[in-house]
């Protein structure tokens, strides 16, 4: 039977020979077209939407880097969770509208936004920023418009990935979710290695949480291996979850994905 690893590497072959995708981070999404979507807003009107999205990023969507810049995604965004975390570009054409892009991240899904073949469930504050300045809520009140979208590079300046462990993980069930990735924001394969062990492929639930049900007690110190969706870059974040962790709690990273600066 192959390793963990081996399987791995081996999907990631086959994805990115399929999509014929450059290995630099987020290369491929820059050549994209723009299409058309529906959007939509839920929520208060300057807050993240929901803070017990889908996805299960819990109020860091709140907070510092995403800053409530996010989406709830209709059935060909969230992707039955594997289009968590991914990133897109916005822009409306509206008399109301600057016509500048935003940027949001998929964090919730909207199973009953199915009216176009794409939609966006936005966040209050996410809508609001399509606007032209004093207009967010004369935008808001219109409740529903098209506008063009295209898959974008995920940036957070200066903030390392971040491993939210589930309040209901223990030494036999590892589940958690990662947070702050840079570059194409979902990954293809997820791995643990615990201390003294070899690394350990993780099972991707209906969310960006990811699972781990070894049948034996796991040790930390553990190191994260994580391969991102489109790109296949791979990264490591060694000894994130220390030997005494627990429950619930966010443990930060030192490494992030490289992501492509603009040129001046």
């Amino acid at each position: 039977m192959a390793s963990s690893s081996l399987n791995c590497f081996s999907f990631i072959v086959v994805l990115t020979t399929f999509f014929a995708i450059s290995l630099k981070p987020c290369s491929g999404h820059n050549k994209t077209h723009w299409n058309t979507a529906g959007i939509t807003w839920y929520g208060d009107r300057e807050g993240p939407g929901s803070t017990g999205g889908a996805c299960g990023y819990g109020d860091a969507v709140a907070k510092h880097p995403y800053r409530c810049m996010v989406s709830a995604g209709g059935p060909s965004l969230f992707k039955d969770g594997k289009g968590c975390g991914a990133c897109y570009r916005l822009k409306c054409d509206h008399p109301l509208c600057t016509k500048k892009p935003i940027k949001v991240m998929i964090s919730d899904e909207c199973p009953g936004c199915t009216k176009e073949a794409v939609h966006f469930d936005l966040s209050g504050k996410a809508f609001g920023a399509l606007a032209k300045r004093g207009k967010g809520d004369q935008l808001r009140n219109l409740g529903e418009l098209k506008v063009s979208y295209k898959r974008a590079c995920c940036k957070h300046p200066k903030a390392k990935i971040a491993i939210h462990v589930d309040s209901g993980a223990n030494p036999y069930y590892m589940s958690f979710a990662v947070k702050f990735a840079n570059g194409d924001g979902n990954f293809a394969c997820i791995e643990v290695q615990p201390a003294g062990g070899k690394y350990l492929k993780m099972e991707e639930m209906r969310s960006a949480v990811w699972r781990l049900s070894p049948g034996v007690p796991l040790k930390g110190p553990f190191n994260i291996r994580l391969t991102s969706a489109v790109s296949g870059k791979k990264i490591v974040a060694k000894g994130v979850i220390p030997e005494k962790w627990s429950p619930g709690a966010i443990y930060h990273s030192k490494v992030n994905f490289p992501v492509q600066r603009k040129k001046k």
